[in-house]
C-alpha cells in the first residue's frame, strides 16, 4: 500500500507521523493538607467589625451580634470609616483573645491597610442561648503617616 493514498490531502511529506510523546507537566511539591479549622468567635467578630468600620458593610449588619453600648459605639464610629483608607482594603493581620471569665472573651486585633497598622479591641459575651455578642469596641491610637 502506498503512503500517497493514506496521506491526508494537502500533505506533501512522505513520512507518517509517529505517536506523540506524552507531555510532561512540572510536578509541584505537594503541601501537607491541614484541615481548615473554623474561626474562633473573636476571629469571626474581628472580620465582621472590620467590614463595618472600614465602610464595606452598614452598621445595621451587626444588629443581632451586639449588646449594650456596642451598637451605639459602632454607630458613632462607622460613618467616618476609621479603618478604611483610600483604595487599599484593610485586613486583619492578627487577632488574639483572652478569657478572663467564663462566657467572656476580651480580644484585640491588628488591622493593616497597606503599610498602616491600627489596633482594635473588643469584648464578647456569651448569652444564655450560647451565642456570642459584641459588648464593647475600641479603636486604639491615631493614624500615623506611613514611614517611607
Amino acid at each position: 500500500m502506498s503512503t500517497d493514498r493514506t496521506r491526508p490531502a494537502g500533505r506533501r511529506d512522505r513520512s507518517r507521523p509517529g505517536t506523540v510523546p506524552p507531555q510532561r507537566t512540572p510536578q509541584r511539591p505537594q503541601r501537607p493538607q491541614r484541615p481548615q479549622r473554623p474561626l474562633r468567635p473573636h476571629q469571626w467578630f474581628a472580620e465582621r467589625l472590620l467590614a463595618v468600620l472600614s465602610g464595606q458593610r452598614p452598621v445595621h449588619w451587626m444588629l443581632g451580634h451586639t449588646i449594650g453600648e456596642a451598637y451605639d459605639q459602632l454607630a458613632e464610629l462607622a460613618p467616618n470609616a476609621p479603618l478604611g483608607a483610600g483604595c487599599r482594603r484593610p485586613v486583619v493581620r492578627a487577632c488574639h483573645g483572652t478569657q478572663p471569665a467564663t462566657g467572656v472573651v476580651e480580644a484585640f486585633a491588628s488591622i493593616a491597610t497597606g503599610e498602616q497598622v491600627r489596633a482594635m479591641a473588643f469584648r464578647l459575651e456569651q448569652g444564655p442561648d450560647l451565642r456570642w455578642r459584641c459588648a464593647a469596641v475600641d479603636l486604639g491610637g491615631e493614624r500615623l503617616p506611613a514611614v517611607r
